[in-house]
């Protein structure tokens, strides 16, 4: 699959999947001498995997092996958003990704 960006594709699943794993490292070790204290950076990296997480789960591209494994780690990241006082995390049970052409691709 090519990952070539166009408004009217989803994001390259393969882009997608690397960058959530390069969220999720850097939110295991946040930098220490960056502007925002630790937490912060962790609660930011933290919705950004949670969003990368439900489009991944949705992703037209990926097969329903990978979508299963996105969609429980997605359940995780937001239980853990939600243990930590974030109510701002907001997850939508509707795909948004339904209404584009070739959605019905499992491959």
């Amino acid at each position: 699959m090519s990952c070539a960006d166009t408004d009217l594709n989803p994001p390259c699943l393969e882009a997608l999947v690397a960058g959530t794993f390069a969220l999720m490292t850097c939110w295991a070790a946040p930098a220490a001498d960056a502007k925002l204290p630790s937490q912060r950076q962790r609660t930011l990296m933290a919705r950004k995997v949670v969003s990368n997480l439900f489009f991944l789960k949705n992703h037209p591209h990926a097969s329903p092996g990978l979508r299963q494994v996105m969609a429980r780690a997605h359940e995780r990241w937001v239980m853990l958003l939600e243990s930590a006082g974030d109510a701002s995390v907001v997850t939508r049970t509707s795909d948004p990704l339904a209404a584009l052409p070739g959605s019905g691709l499992l491959h």
